[in-house]
């Protein structure tokens, strides 16, 4: 059960975070978003708060942030259709009923002459039962919603839509998901380095182990090593590298305690690590917590991680890697109950690994995801104006059916790698 909980809390935290940087910087650039959702498919928990409704969906494969103009919006009136008008005090419409018009016994019914619900926000028609017959002019409120069925969508001007925005404005609202996500890895290491601090290579003996050689031995946390077996010590790795070596074999550790130097005797264990005997004495690296270096520490990390991403990203497209390597969500579940059984240091610093890799895989220059919609940005940029929005919208389905696919057979994969 912990390791669902793990799962669920770093999945949702990875697609949570993408999803708010598409959602701030939509709305800095004044774009309606009618949702933001973790997840797809069918609504499990469902809030509206504003102008936006808060969502969580059946299937943990991601979330969007549905923003106004990005897909047709809504319906269009047309002449000769006949809806009920609500109005506020302002003598605005508020509410424009579609159907069920009975339920609203205080709207008023028209025959629609013709309606702009994106540029002027008006809307004109003949009033039922009113007997000059004019065509009447109706204000149309920024904020007035449709209602059909008996659910209300907001009308969006066009100025609130996505299409409407420049060209930079749309690009930081894509860009921003993935960025959000290499945030928070950056993030996600720094706490690693202010909580459990970070490794040094100062020949002092971190923390140690139950059962290992060197508390049996007598030495101590804090121990500075100053020789072994006559060997001078100047640093941690050079502990390392002799105590590896030395499997089953008696070591004389000189080390100064308390500003004391002592002679310890240490029997290195023995351990077998790709057919390889080497010498262990049950001690972690030297660690030491900084707020400065702990912001070094995660921008370190951060860029390690994202250049090992890459480099694995080019034996993929080099043939070094195949598809079988690859792995999706049941794959990322067994690989994070393995790592959450090593502790919560290790679960965060994956949580901080899959955040990158989130945010590369969606700069991807593929349909459907970011970093295809950046490539049409750019091609935009290039040429002065948008590539036709339904060309564009065909490729991102097809791209969105193939990745479809490809998670199908990733899974599929996993399956049978870690279950039959």
């Amino acid at each position: 059960m912990s390791t669902v909980i793990a799962f669920i809390i770093i999945f949702g935290a990875l697609v949570f975070f993408h999803e708010l940087g598409h959602f701030i910087f939509a709305k800095r650039a004044g774009i309606l978003c009618r949702e933001f959702a973790i997840g797809f498919g069918p609504k499990v928990f469902s809030h509206k708060k504003g102008e936006t409704t808060y969502t969580i969906r059946l299937l943990p494969l991601g979330g969007f942030v549905r923003m106004a103009g990005e897909d047709p919006e809504m319906v269009d009136i047309k002449a000769g259709y006949r809806v009920a008008l609500l109005f506020n005090k302002d003598d605005q419409v508020s509410k424009i009923i579609l159907n069920n018009k009975e339920k609203y016994p205080d709207a008023r019914v028209i025959e629609v002459e013709s309606a702009d619900i994106e540029h002027d926000l008006v809307i004109k028609g003949y009033v039922e039962g009113d007997e000059d017959e004019q065509i009447k002019v109706f204000p149309i409120h920024r904020k007035a919603v449709i209602i059909e069925n008996g659910v209300e969508t907001q009308l969006a001007p066009h100025d609130r839509q996505f299409g409407s925005k420049t060209l930079g404005q749309r690009t930081m609202a894509i860009f921003a998901g993935p960025m959000m996500n290499f945030i928070l890895a950056f993030v996600v290491f720094v706490m690693i380095a202010l909580l459990q601090g970070i490794p040094t290579n100062d020949p002092a003996l971190g923390k140690l182990t139950e059962d290992g050689a060197a508390l049996k031995a007598g030495l101590k946390k804090g121990d500075i090593v100053n020789s072994i077996d006559g060997a001078e010590i100047s640093n941690w790795n050079d502990v390392v590298e002799i105590i590896r070596k030395s499997p089953n074999q008696q070591l004389e550790f000189s080390i100064e305690r308390n500003g004391k130097e002592h002679e310890i005797p240490v029997t290195p264990q023995e351990r077998v690590i790709e057919g390889k005997k080497i010498g262990i004495i049950g001690v972690y690296t030297p660690m030491e917590k900084s707020p400065v270096k702990a912001i070094s520490y995660g921008v370190k990390e951060t860029y390690f991680w994202t250049k090992e991403i890459f480099s694995m990203l080019g034996k993929l497209v080099t043939g070094q890697f195949s598809i079988n390597a690859l792995s999706g969500p049941v794959g990322i579940y067994v690989s994070t109950d393995t790592v959450a059984k090593s502790g919560i240091y290790y679960l965060m610093k994956w949580a901080g690994i899959l955040s990158i890799n989130l945010g590369i895989m969606n700069l991807l220059p593929i349909p459907a995801l970011d970093g295809g919609r950046l490539m049409f940005f750019a091609v935009e940029a290039v040429r002065g104006k948008p590539i036709d929005r339904q060309k564009e919208g065909m490729v991102h389905f097809i791209g969105f059916a193939l990745l479809m696919l490809l998670m199908l057979v990733v899974t599929w994969n996993d399956i049978q790698r870690f279950f039959l």
